[in-house]
């Protein structure tokens, strides 16, 4: 096989990997087909008006003001006198989208609605609008757009500010709240000279929607505990109030208005949101109104032991916490619109005041919902698998759904409504219980199959390694193998029974890729079968025990690695054990200095693991230090340089330019945090810096000379002023110290090829990435460049967690782009930030390309290494998944394992682009191609 071959097929494998995760555990929840549901007796409330106060904690509307008054006196009045209060708990994504999704459609976000942002609906789905007569909306153009495009006619109207508006420099972002109040009191206003408007306004069924973005603003742009955000919070009570009076006044106090206030989610200290720290996930839920029941004292059966009421100093009022999927169902229910079909909340009757009839109807109605989905879901499934394996969902059989139906029915005539409730409610947990199984019924299969794939795939390089580089001995004209045209038809033997199994079954196109691939992948590790009898002949000619001490070293420290996943301070165990490689090795007496260095450059390195992750705290300064330290490496640097190897004129002077530039980078965030902090806006000659400096990052590097340690240097200066322009506190010095460490691991790379023979000492300085290479030169792979590859993936894992857990959305503070736009873009915003993060990869990818050249190894057989390592990583984060039982921890194995998948796909790119340069170059001395056997 080619080599290029061999790479391009690896790379299909590892994206077939990468995809397999989303199908087998993202795949939508959604079910159609279902027929609605609504509750048969007369709502209590005419119409709706729900209130979203996005990025709004519940801490911060709750707790009480030094001088014991309330921040939010209105609302507070409310839970104290004529409505129910609790806390909404969020899920993970705390996000805007998938909050509001969660409010109104009763579901929780479909995933795949992350490739548009979430701001597209990727499929249809009910919601609460959809049901309504009428829906009026005001607020944000990112928000109100998904729920029109996904309603039925057009009965949906929404009203939004321009998406400029939404900017974090800005002066005021309360304002955004202010527009929204100001547009609905117009609306009422306008609405009682406007006949046709004031008819439609009387018909019953109708919703109003107000998204409150201010207060996320205010958060992201000056911290919850700013004065900013909680006077936004005073501003909003106070217009709540207003509007209700408003609202009141048009209807002339009929009492047929239910009032929802909420939250999507809430907001860490420090200004950021999307993971699950209860910060995020507890969210204030306040009703009253038309059918809600007023304030109650707490009853000893809905006790809390958080300890969160006495903080509040609500202890005396009833508190009612819901799951925020559990409001839509709520609202549903006041104003008697069918409940959303895909909705999978429970109705919490604690927050209605009525009937014990409507109540068992509502929830009756509710479980009639949940088992509309539980059906379809049952009979998609049932359609697709082959009877005799087809295995249904035991706790809710047929004949059990009709038995409890049955009896809620009697229940209801015989006035027993509790006792019909808690059936409903037994019935609905069975329901979402066999939702889930069935919406998981063929993971057990699909994930089977990847470990296969994957356990294939990782066996047949590590034989392409024993067989290539590690020169088994085979006597002359052997040949153990499988006889190659058995062994073909065994394979088309299996392939044709899977596919005809999977055409039978009707499953989708990646079934077949995922049953399948093994095949072929299992069919090229049983033809290199020979390679370990080879292994196992040369057993006696090899250092067993070294091998197997080198082996068991590289399984401590893939363990090592899974673990600093999950535990950043793993890293620090990890680099304090590596200060100790030039002592154990006796490199240190041979280069003592380049020993401290080493040493000083780990423990330095080490202390960033245990400092907290990226925008928990700002400080500026930091960053204008991490300037100076930029400054002075690059000048001893090249004063080192200079000693051995003079420089050219214009080498000079790019390098001074480039200098300069990191001088004014690391200037320019000062100025821009100056700036927003007097609320002045972002400067417009900040923002030509940062775009600038950004656009030229990597081009500036090709114009150096092609010497190693000078496009190196102008590798770091570059990459390192971009990164200054996106920092905001202790971050900006991780750059200059990996560097650093860099640097001298490519000298110690140097002096342990000195020391072992093989080569002989050359200067950085005078190595040249064009030049040609020798291929008489080029040495096979030995048991220390499996140290070499582990270090690599080492200072890979450091370099992306080094500074802050990527896997957590809450690790990225929007502060860092401030010195490119403030107005709220995701995309470009979510580019910048993760170009942060990739910027000490690329270091780490320099310095592993440079040790490739240094040690004359071809940059194709270390990567092998590297590959098996990284593979068994993800092979481990994909076990992990099957054995976790809660959603949050597979969550976070599953973003761990498209992590490792993520980077071991773009290592394979670089390799295929390196390759292609190399091979260019070898065909100079070499007329053949080289192949992997």
């Amino acid at each position: 096989m080619r080599v290029v071959t061999f790479f391009l097929v690896g790379l299909a494998v590892h994206v077939v990997f990468f995809l397999s995760i989303f199908d087998i555990y993202f795949t939508s929840p959604l079910v159609h087909g279902m027929t609605p549901q609504a509750v048969p007796m007369a709502p209590p409330a005419s119409r709706l008006v729900l209130l979203v106060a996005d990025g709004l904690r519940a801490d911060s509307l709750f707790t009480l003001l030094p001088n014991g008054s309330s921040r939010a006196p209105y609302l507070r009045s409310v839970m104290e006198e004529r409505g129910t209060w609790g806390v909404s708990h969020t899920h993970v994504p705390t996000e805007s989208r998938p909050g509001h999704v969660a409010l109104i459609a009763g579901f929780y976000e479909d995933v795949s609605a992350v490739a548009k942002g979430w701001k597209e609906n990727p499929v249809e789905f009910d919601s609460v609008f959809n049901e309504s007569r009428h829906t009026w909306s005001w607020g944000s153009p990112d928000i109100l757009p998904m729920f029109a495009k996904g309603a039925s006619g057009d009965h949906v109207s929404t009203h939004t500010y321009p998406a400029m508006e939404e900017d974090f420099a800005s002066t005021d972002a309360s304002r955004l709240d202010t527009w929204v109040f100001t547009q609905v009191k117009t609306f009422f206003q306008s609405a009682a000279f406007n006949s046709s408007l004031k008819d439609i306004l009387q018909e019953d069924q109708n919703v109003f929607f107000l998204h409150l973005l201010g207060i996320d603003t205010n958060g992201h742009a000056h911290r919850p505990l700013s004065r900013e955000y909680q006077e936004n919070i005073g501003l909003v009570d106070s217009g709540v109030a207003e509007l209700v009076s408003v609202i009141e006044d048009f209807y002339h106090h009929d009492g047929r208005t239910a009032y929802v206030f909420t939250s999507d989610h809430g907001m860490t200290n420090w200004g950021s949101h999307g993971a699950g720290h209860a910060s995020e996930t507890l969210t204030p839920l306040v009703v009253w109104g038309a059918g809600v029941q007023g304030a109650q004292p707490p009853s000893e059966s809905q006790q809390y032991t958080d300890g969160y009421q006495q903080d509040w100093n609500l202890e005396k009022f009833r508190r009612v916490d819901v799951n925020q999927a559990d409001i839509a169902p709520l609202m549903a229910s006041l104003i008697g619109v069918p409940f959303p079909l895909n909705s999978v909340g429970v109705l919490p009757l604690l927050y209605l005041n009525n009937s014990g009839r409507f109540k068992a109807e509502s929830m009756y109605t509710n479980a009639m919902q949940m088992l509309e989905q539980f059906k379809v879901k049952m009979v998609q499934k049932k359609e697709t698998t082959l009877s005799f394996l087809f295995t249904p969902f035991q706790y809710l059989t047929e004949s059990q759904q009709e038995e409890i139906i049955r009896q809620v029915k009697i229940l209801i005539q015989l006035e027993k409504y509790k006792d019909a409730i808690a059936l409903c409610q037994s019935m609905i947990a069975r329901a979402l219980d066999g939702l889930v199984y069935y919406h998981t019924y063929d993971r057990f299969f699909l994930g089977c199959s990847v470990v296969l794939g994957f356990v294939g795939w990782t066996s047949y390089v590590v034989l392409l390694i024993l067989k290539t580089h590690a020169s088994l001995r085979r006597p002359p004209g052997y040949a153990n193998q499988i006889p190659s045209q058995a062994l073909t038809r065994l394979c088309v033997c299996i392939t044709v029974v899977i596919s005809v199994f999977l055409l039978i079954q009707k499953s989708p196109l990646t079934y077949y890729i995922y049953c399948l691939l093994p095949v072929p992948i299992w069919y090229s590790v049983l033809k290199e079968c020979g390679t370990v009898t080879d292994l196992v002949r040369s057993a006696p000619s090899l250092p067993l025990w070294k091998c197997l001490g080198y082996f068991v070293l590289i399984a401590f420290g893939i363990e090592l690695l899974v673990v600093s996943f999950f535990h950043r301070a793993m890293l620090t165990v990890g680099l304090a054990a590596l200060s100790l490689w030039p002592i154990l090795t006796g490199l240190y007496n041979k280069a003592k200095f380049r020993s401290v260095s080493w040493t000083l450059g780990c423990v330095c390195l080490a202390a960033f693991p245990l400092m907290p992750v990226v925008g928990r705290e700002a400080n500026v300064h930091f960053v204008t230090c991490a300037g100076a330290l930029t400054l002075f490496t690059s000048i001893c640097y090249l004063w080192s340089a200079q000693q051995r190897a003079p420089l050219h004129l214009s080498d000079k002077q790019q390098f001074y330019a480039q200098m300069l530039h990191v001088a004014v980078c690391a200037y320019v965030p000062t100025l821009t945090h100056d700036s927003l902090q007097q609320k002045h806006g972002l400067p417009l000659i900040n923002q030509i810096i940062s775009w600038t400096t950004l656009g030229s990052s990597m081009l500036v590097p090709l114009l150096s000379s092609t010497r190693l340690f000078h496009r190196l240097l102008s590798v770091f200066l570059s990459l390192s002023a971009t990164y200054l322009l996106l920092s905001t506190g202790s971050e900006a010095l991780f750059p200059p110290m990996l560097s650093w460490l860099m640097f001298v691991w490519i000298n110690m790379e140097q002096e342990t090829m000195q020391a072992q023979g093989i080569s002989t000492r050359q200067e950085l300085s005078t190595m040249d990435f064009a030049e040609n290479i020798d291929i008489t030169k080029i040495r096979q792979l030995k048991l220390d460049d499996i140290r070499r590859s582990y270090f690599f993936v080492f200072f890979i894992i450091t370099a992306f967690f080094g500074t802050g857990n990527i896997a957590s959305i809450n690790s990225f503070d929007p502060a860092s782009v401030y010195c490119f736009l403030t107005v709220f873009n995701p995309f470009i915003m979510g580019g910048l930030m993760m170009w942060k993060v990739i910027i000490p990869f690329v270091v780490v990818m320099c310095t592993f390309e440079t040790i490739q050249v240094t040690t004359q190894l071809s940059s194709r057989s270390l990567f092998l290494i590297v590959l098996v390592i990284s593979d068994l990583m993800a092979l481990h984060f994909f076990f992990l998944v099957q054995d976790y039982g809660s959603w949050l921890d597979i969550g976070t194995s599953i973003s761990h394992y498209v992590i490792v998948m993520s980077l071991t796909i773009f290592l394979m790119l670089l390799s295929v682009a390196t390759h292609v340069l190399t091979s260019r170059r070898l065909t100079l001395w070499r007329r053949r191609k080289m192949h992997f056997p």
